[in-house]
This record gives C-alpha cells, structure tokens and sequence, in this order.
C-alpha cells in the first residue's frame, strides 16, 4: 500500500510539475523593419496590438537580425549559430542538407527533449516548404503555410530586373478573410480553442508585409495619401560609402528609389507596406486574444519577432540585403512569466539570442553550442549591462557590428563604415575614415565574427563571394568599373 502511495505521490508531483511549465507562443512576421509603434521607426505606422504586447513585457528597440536574408536568418535564429559558423547565406541550401549540421537539435527539438514541449506551427518559420516536410521532424501538428494569395489576376505593378511575380504592391479589392495570414491566424485560433495539451510551443509566421503587399482599402484608408507617408531620405548619401556596399544587393527584382520616383511609385510602396504592416498587426491581436480567451495567457511566454528589416528608398533602394539599420533592426518583444512588464530596452539584442533566452527561462539543461546570450538580465531589468554587440552577417565575410551607440561595417575586401548612432540615426555620414574615431573602430573590430565560413555546399540564390581580387555575383565576376544597376 504505501508503494502504491509514494508512487501516487510522485505521479502528482510530476503532473504539477509539468503544470508549471510556461507555453511559448512565438510570432514571426517577415520583412517587417522597425516600422512599429513602439520602435518609432515611422511616425504614421500603427500597430495597437503590437504595441499592447510590448507594454505586457519587455520591447528590444536595437535588436538585430543575424542575417538581412530570409533562409540564413531564420536558420540562425532557430539553431543558435551564425551564419558564419553555417555557411548558410543564400535562400538555399536548407540547414538538413549541410552535411556538418543534419542533425543540429533545433529551438523546438530542444525544447521537445529537455522540456516534453508539444510543438505547433504554422505559416512561415523556416524559409519556404523548410521544416514542414514529416521527414524534417521539427514540429508535432503542422498548419497552413505561408503565402501573400490571393493575387491579382494581373501584376499592378510592372517593375525592372525581370518583372518578378513577387514584386508588387497596391490597393487590391479583396476579402481579408481569403488571404493566407488570415489563414494561418484562424488556425492558431483554432488550435488555442481546441485547448492543446500543456506545455506547448507554438509558432505562428507571418508573410506580410513581404512582397507582394496587397491591402484592402480598410488598411489603406489609415495612411493619408501624400507625401507625409515616405521615410526620410538625404539624397546622395551613398556617396561616402564603399562601392562595395552595392554588392550586397547588385543585381536583384527588388526596384532602386529612382525607379520609384521616376514611375511615380514610391508613395504607393509606402503605403502598401504600412497597410500590410497594420493588416499583419490585426492577425496578432486575434492571436493573442485568443490565447487570453482560453485562459492561456498568465502561463505563456510569448516572442514576437521579424526576420529582417526593410528598405523603402532609404540609401537609395528597397528590399533587404544591407547591413545598415534599415536592414537589419527588428522588433522583439518578450512577455509573459520571469519578464518584467513596461520595459523597454536599448541595449543591443540578437535574434540569435532567443534561443538561450527560452532555455534559461525555462531553466532547461544549457546547450553549449549556442552562439547567442540569455537577455534574461535584461527581461529583468532594461538597464542591466551587456557587453556583447549585435552582429549581423551578409554573404561571406560581411559584418555589422551594432552596439548600444555605434555602428561599425566591414566588407569583405576590407572597407568600412562607422556611423554614431546618436547624431546620426540615420547612418546618413560615415565617419570611418576620421582618424578621431580610430579607437571606435578598433573597439568594434574585436567583435568579429571568428568563423567565416565558405558559403556551403548546394548555396545559391543572392550569393556574393570575393577572392583573389575578384567579386562575384551570382557566380559572375563584376568587373571593377561596371555600372551600378538600377542607377
């Protein structure tokens, strides 16, 4: 009898254990660049509900994303390890194909064997179909992908550089209901309603604001249709920049600003992007009140996070592929229990620092393969000191290194760009070639990244290398005095 009673006892001690243990609801939306409320990045934007769940916990306004690229970010981000530790650069290949790193246990897989986490997901992740296949075994229940449908039957917007399918934006009679955000939020609604078995994580990826950003004119209608809409621009402000800077993103679908401004296209992006922006933040409201309805949210940890940033004129182009701010800070919020509530946060942040966040939240077993730090010092207190940097890599050899005040970039033939954040938030005048900031410059170096890896087996798709003198795009050689494109 008393056998049968201690092994009662342990049972229930074990059920309240697990009990305890926090949900995870992570949210991923794509190309979505600091244009958020709490981050100030656009004075017009408006994102409530982003902006509630901010104010429930902690908001980073100087994080940044590992890689300015969708594939080598979210690989980043969810196997705790830089792009140049990888060899992940490009769109391809997918993590499981590197032979090194088929069997890397990843964010959700961790959390499966160290904490028994039941794992959802729906919508975008990984890059593309990555990660959804059964054979991929990161996540339990899958869910609807991620797409931008519906389209027009027609391209609005015919653009240079191929007239690529993706590339578009505009007013777009439809119903809100049929897009593909939608879809994957009525899943996670769905899925919260069905009360899943505890403790779980869940991931819900946005599309939106990515290309192509259709809106209907609810969205629309919140931006006024003028001029006041566009980001701040100095015109020619290239000019102090290396050229190697244009290779980052020499030849791609995405339009240059002189484009836009040439078809009369530039305010129409804008807005596009804000009511996307503003659509993607309604999906997270239903999302968030759902796990509140079904009494999930005081046991929950919820990260809300972007890929990468987005440029819509500034420095002279649109899209992503830069290591200035533009294209690199993100928002992430973390909230829920051992977060402090109200605070917000301008030391530096990474993405890849999720990772051992969750673990040390969570008190799991510390998985000393990861390359990020725990922010839990700064979940406790905003304040609190960190002595690393955020470094975002593009393409072999690239770095941005981004502290509390600075800004300091080095390519891959050895030029560089520094920018004080604090007179120049706008990275509008490089200073790296002031003697005065010499000491500045040298302080930052130290943060390098230490493995450059080769860009691995099977890359392509945005893939920049230089050797020997010899830059190559694509795997063409760009000669030395050949045009910018787009320009």
């Amino acid at each position: 009898m008393k056998h049968i009673l201690c092994c009662l006892l342990v049972m229930f001690a074990t059920a309240l254990e697990a009990a305890k243990k926090p949900n995870i609801l992570m949210i991923a939306i794509d190309d979505q660049n600091d244009w958020i409320g709490y981050m100030g990045g656009h004075p017009l934007v408006k994102t409530p509900h982003i902006d509630a769940l901010a104010k429930r916990g902690t908001a980073f306004t100087n994080a940044h994303c590992q890689s300015p690229l969708c594939n080598p970010s979210r690989t980043s981000l969810m196997t705790g390890l830089r792009p140049g530790t990888t060899g992940i650069y490009g769109l391809a290949p997918w993590i499981r194909q590197v032979p090194e790193f088929k069997d890397v246990v990843t964010l959700p897989q961790y959390l499966k064997k160290h904490g028994d986490y039941t794992s959802y997901s729906t919508g975008k992740i990984y890059h593309g179909g990555n990660g959804r296949r059964k054979t991929d075994k990161e996540f339990d229940v899958i869910g609807p992908p991620a797409n931008g449908r519906p389209f027009p039957s027609k391209k609005l917007v015919t653009t240079p550089f191929g007239n690529h399918p993706l590339v578009d934006w505009g007013l777009f009679p439809h119903k809100d209901e049929d897009k593909g955000d939608w879809k994957v939020a009525e899943w996670a609604v769905d899925q919260l309603n069905q009360k899943p078995k505890e403790p779980f994580f869940m991931s819900v990826g946005f599309f939106l604001p990515h290309v192509p950003c259709f809106a209907t004119e609810k969205w629309f209608d919140l931006y006024p249709d003028n001029d006041s809409v566009l980001p701040k621009i100095l015109r020619e402000d290239r000019s102090d920049t290396p050229r190697f800077s244009w290779y980052l993103h020499w030849y791609l679908p995405e339009v240059r600003r002189k484009w836009l401004e040439d078809n009369n296209e530039w305010r129409n992006l804008t807005r596009s992007y804000l009511a996307c922006t503003s659509f993607v933040d309604g999906q997270v409201g239903r999302v968030l009140s759902a796990l509140e309805t079904n009494g999930f949210d005081d046991n929950t940890l919820i990260v809300l996070w972007s890929d990468h940033g987005w440029h819509i004129g500034e420095k002279g182009i649109t899209g992503k592929n830069t290591l200035w701010d533009d294209g690199t800070r993100v928002p992430l919020i973390f909230a829920g229990p051992g977060v402090k509530q109200g605070q917000v946060c301008a030391k530096p942040a990474e993405l890849l620092d999720i990772y051992p966040t969750l673990n040390d939240l969570l008190k799991l077993p510390k998985n000393k393969t990861l390359e990020g730090h725990s922010l839990v010092p700064q979940l406790l207190d905003a304040q609190a000191p960190r002595k690393w940097p955020a470094i975002t890599t593009h393409n072999h050899d690239n770095h941005g290194i981004r502290s509390e005040n600075w800004r300091y970039i080095q390519y891959a033939d050895g030029s560089e760009e520094l920018y004080d954040m604090r007179e120049d938030p706008n990275e509008w005048h490089n200073l790296a070639d002031n003697k005065k900031y010499a000491d500045v410059i040298a302080a930052h170096k130290k943060h390098l990244p230490k493995n450059n890896r080769a860009p691995a087996p099977g890359s392509k798709s945005r893939i920049l290398t230089f050797r020997d003198g010899k830059v190559m795009w694509q795997g063409k050689e760009v000669e030395p005095d050949e045009a910018i494109p787009g320009l």
